[in-house]
């Protein structure tokens, strides 16, 4: 057990950072909006069921509703209809949980280019760089959207629609069919990019990563302080019974 007792040790000395990725969950958190003749998400909203009171005079406790896709959260595979044979958000493994992750920082390009697209080359320039993505990994993808907290911000839309960074139509291909990481996580309120519901196929983020048995984690913050490769990330959904994703605690462990 001695992996374990250095990695306590580690963390105890403040050699080993425990980076928060979550962004906090309230009424206020953005949510993913669809045109008005679509399902639309719930926001989060609490209920109160005693608090000190006549309704329980010594403990405070609260119902809770949102949807499955609200705030930071985990994309399992038969969120979408191109993994709907796939794994409900409660029978992923746990130890795919746990994982390394490479953070490619493209927020100096979002924040000239609300619609820049994450290319295939970018990925390998990177590689060339830090070597090859790590197997059985995430990809986090930082635009710096997590500056942004407010709806109208996180959304950004116009008369056009949202417009958000994301990834190409080849870039999510190759992620989903060819690249060895689990999954994808990013800042903004989907793994797609705002304009992708005019790509072909629509939403290939979804499509590619959810038809391939990959995951998305999205509405992360933080990434800025983590490093390019290195960084171990856990990310914990609610394992809900046929559920199709849930809100997560992300966190990384950073070596300093």
């Amino acid at each position: 057990m001695s992996v374990l007792s250095d990695l306590v040790s580690a963390l105890s000395a403040g050699d080993i950072e425990v980076v928060d990725l979550t962004s906090p969950l309230s009424s206020e958190t953005a949510v993913l909006q669809l045109p008005p003749e679509f399902g639309q998400t719930a926001r989060f909203e609490l209920e109160e069921i005693s608090r000190y009171d006549a309704r329980g005079p010594a403990w405070y406790w609260n119902n809770f509703r949102t949807g499955e896709h609200t705030g930071t959260h985990f994309d399992a595979p038969n969120h979408w209809v191109t993994g709907r044979d796939g794994a409900d958000v409660a029978s992923v493994p746990a130890r795919r949980l746990v994982a390394p992750a490479a953070v490619l920082d493209f927020a100096a390009e979002a924040a000239q280019d609300a619609d820049f697209l994450l290319e295939v080359d970018h990925i390998k320039e990177w590689q060339s760089n830090h070597g090859p993505l790590p197997e059985g990994g995430w990809l986090f993808y930082r635009t710096g959207w997590d500056r942004r907290q407010r709806q109208e911000e996180m959304l950004n839309a116009d008369v056009t629609g949202p417009h958000t960074p994301g990834m190409s139509v080849e870039c999510a291909r190759w992620v989903g069919e060819e690249s060895p990481v689990i999954g994808v996580g990013v800042e903004t309120v989907g793994t797609d990019a705002g304009a992708a519901h005019s790509f072909d196929p629509a939403f290939p983020c979804h499509a590619f990563f959810m038809g391939n048995d990959k995951y998305g984690l999205t509405q992360l913050q933080n990434l800025g302080r983590l490093p390019a490769k290195g960084a171990v990330v856990i990310a914990g959904p609610l394992p809900i019974v046929t559920g199709s994703g849930a809100p997560a605690r992300v966190l990384a462990l950073v070596e300093r």
